[in-house]
């Protein structure tokens, strides 16, 4: 009991009770007053009648009459099923179940509800007086309290009920405690595992729908987002430590061999050439790291402005020219005219100059690598690089733009793996996607863009 008062049950289980007892109330509340009325009125009208045919027969008869009606009335009724009394213009009684005129009688005519004492009692009575001819009084009544047993009766059923409703709310407590707390056992196990690294943990649920569950289904979906963060983040560390060991222990070898050999001048300004170009690469993943961090926060988008995107894969063409010459291959655009996007300048052009960059890396020499700009329809721009190359498996398009994945077809070429996923975060960053197709042979990378509206 004392852990039930210590938990959410007790709430609950005191606001069911609350409710019931406050329901009850209500309940009971307009069914006494209505009992209240409806029974004194049809107590009075009841009098009121019989004291008309009493008035009646002494209208007919007389007070002899009436007194001889009155004394065989009362010996046929039940004891104390009426109060009849008749007197004369001195309040002397002539006929009735009363010896005297009781004390506290109004002795004005009308309705009246007082307390009198009758039988050496004191009891509430109702009274209808009338004022006969000739000075004669007539008082008929009923003592209301004969009602009582039913008031009670009334009282003790709402007592019950307000007992049985409480025993109901503790024991709905007690149980509804016990589903909760052992729902809550079931996320503390849960999160016990995770705190100790078992991130493949998920809270138990029972298909049932209610509350709790959906409740489970949401954090067990927000522990697969957070397992997937953790492996991302591990995964990336080690690749960070992989690539980054590389550039490092060439930049260290050189710098010993040339610390120790001691060449002439010119053997060492070459060495010095290829530590700055090993550098520079480092440098380059860090570049993209914290370009990507910043996509992910969202902080380029303050940087939005219009942006012609056929004019700027144009500009990456002309860039990319002389080296695609040089490489063999015939780099040319296609684009319908101007195509108006809302973004950042400086993101849109590194991610198709990475598109441009992966083609010449990946295509056959000799063959045609295509940028096309195109509008598609839902008001967005597409940019598409094709080129005649190996291509990517079905299976490592899913693959490709997760950070430093390096597949099959990209051993042995430079690179940290970091391209095509600053490619898919600017994509989502403006609003669009990063799609790559199948050429037969060679790919397809479509970067879509959300057009600018006017």
């Amino acid at each position: 009991m004392a852990s039930l008062l210590r938990s959410p049950a007790r709430t609950l289980a005191i606001g069911y009770i609350a409710f019931g007892v406050v329901a009850l109330v209500l309940f009971a509340a307009p069914l006494w007053v209505a009992w209240r009325e409806t029974i004194e009125a049809g107590r009075a009208e009841i009098l009121k009648a019989d004291a008309q045919r009493l008035t009646e027969v002494f209208r007919r008869g007389g007070a002899d009459g009436l007194a001889a009606f009155i004394r065989e009335r009362v010996g046929l009724q039940i004891a104390g099923e009426r109060i009849l009394l008749l007197t004369d213009r001195d309040l002397r009684p002539l006929a009735g179940n009363l010896v005297v005129w009781p004390s506290g009688a109004p002795t004005q005519a009308g309705v009246y509800t007082v307390a009198l004492q009758l039988e050496g009692r004191l009891t509430r009575v109702t009274l209808v007086h009338v004022a006969l001819g000739e000075g004669y009084h007539l008082l008929v009544g009923r003592d209301i309290q004969r009602f009582e047993p039913l008031e009670q009766h009334f009282w003790r059923g709402l007592a019950l009920a307000v007992a049985i409703l409480s025993v109901v709310g503790i024991v709905g407590g007690l149980a509804l405690r016990r589903a909760i707390f052992m729902r809550v056992q079931g996320i503390q196990a849960t999160a016990s595992a995770i705190m100790q690294g078992n991130l493949s943990h998920r809270l138990p649920t029972r298909q049932t729908g209610d509350e709790l569950d959906l409740l489970a289904q949401t954090i067990n979906r927000m522990l697969e987002q957070i397992e997937h963060l953790i492996n991302g983040v591990r995964n990336v560390s080690n690749s960070i430590a992989h690539d980054l060991r590389t550039p490092l222990a060439e930049l260290r070898s050189r710098l010993e061999e040339l610390a120790l050999t001691r060449p002439p001048p010119e053997e060492t300004f070459a060495e010095l050439d290829d530590a700055v170009t090993d550098v520079d690469r480092v440098i380059g993943i860090f570049d993209a790291l914290l370009r990507l961090a910043q996509i992910d926060t969202g902080m380029r988008r303050s940087g939005f402005v219009t942006v012609d995107a056929a004019a700027l894969a144009g500009q990456a063409v002309e860039l990319y020219q002389p080296a695609a010459e040089e490489k063999g291959f015939t780099l040319y655009f296609e684009g319908p005219g101007p195509a108006p996007v809302a973004g950042d300048p400086i993101l849109l052009a590194q991610a198709v100059n990475n598109l441009i960059d992966n083609a010449l890396k990946y295509g056959h020499p000799g063959e045609s690598i295509v940028v096309e700009v195109r509008h598609v329809q839902a008001g967005r721009v597409e940019i598409a690089v094709a080129d005649r190359g190996a291509g990517i498996s079905d299976e490592e398009k899913l693959k490709v733009t997760e950070r430093f994945y390096r597949g099959d077809t990209s051993r042995g070429t430079p690179g940290a793996g970091l391209g095509l996923s600053l490619v898919d975060a600017v994509a989502k960053l403006h609003g669009g996607s990063l799609r790559l197709k199948d050429h037969h042979p060679g790919l397809i990378a479509v970067l879509s863009i959300a057009q600018k509206t006017a």
